[in-house]
């Protein structure tokens, strides 16, 4: 069934609400492994709110929201398919993806299969709510990219304090704070964490929200005049932060929820 032809809400869907043990549980999971993505699913389903579903409403109804259901593109096969910006020159968009999801050995595709470990697309309501929050999983990748933020644990967790307001999960919020209490728990760092996780929000807060863009009309622009338009920050504190763990004897690469020596993947 087409997109256009789901309701808005199916019947069986549930607004979670706030779920604090089953967060914890999760967390704790996340911990063990960074790079257990679906502990995050979890978590985010758990303290999925009111305030997450009104945004997913309001994209749908609008003119843009109508025309990306209309289209019925998969953002992760478009993604993935590396040949078709094969044109694209080196400081676009597309070229600093690709780049990125080939030094971090990712894939659109693998991203979406992490989120089935959670909960099977079988097992989700079928509707166009459902639509929307697989297009704010579908861009995390680029969430990265154009915000300038890595995969080393601070990052991820400063992408996130972005991510929430951009999104308005609390569930992702209560992860990029927990994290960086995390990171300073087992690093001993000196370094403002928490004030990265600030920064991130104030970023994510001041740029448009990279979800409802054209994404393949996105893909073709200049990385540098996407960020401008979008009103895309840099990530200064972070930055500083790595600096600081980097003087402390902590890498990027090493840095991690489970420990400051622990190899990241």
């Amino acid at each position: 069934m087409a997109v256009t032809d789901l309701p808005l809400v199916a019947p069986d869907r549930k607004t979670s609400g706030f779920r604090p043990l089953k967060v914890l549980h999760h967390f704790g999971k996340l911990v063990e492994d960074k790079e257990d993505t679906e502990q995050v699913f979890h978590i985010i389903e758990a303290t999925k709110g009111k305030r997450s579903h009104a945004q997913a409403h309001g994209f749908i109804a609008s003119p843009e929201g109508q025309r990306f259901m209309a289209d019925s593109v998969s953002i992760p096969a478009m993604l993935d398919d590396h040949s078709r910006w094969a044109d694209c020159g080196p400081e676009t968009v597309a070229a600093h993806y690709i780049a990125f999801m080939k030094r971090e050995g990712l894939s659109a595709a693998g991203l979406v299969a992490e989120s089935h470990k959670w909960a099977p697309p079988e097992s989700l309501p079928q509707d166009q709510t459902q639509w929307y929050f697989d297009r704010l999983r579908d861009t995390h990748d680029l969430f990265h990219v154009l915000s300038g933020y890595g995969r080393d644990a601070l990052g991820e967790a400063s992408l996130l304090g972005f991510s929430y307001e951009q999104n308005h999960n609390t569930g992702i919020l209560f992860i990029a704070y927990a994290g960086a209490r995390q990171i300073k728990k087992v690093s001993g760092t000196k370094a403002p964490l928490f004030a990265a996780i600030k920064e991130g929000r104030a970023l994510g807060r001041a740029a448009a929200k990279i979800a409802h863009q054209d994404i393949a009309a996105l893909m073709r622009e200049d990385i540098t005049a996407a960020r401008a338009r979008l009103g895309i920050g840099k990530p200064e504190v972070y930055r500083q932060c790595l600096a600081i763990l980097q003087g402390e004897g902590v890498s990027r690469e090493q840095l991690t929820l489970g420990g400051a020596g622990a190899q990241a993947a």
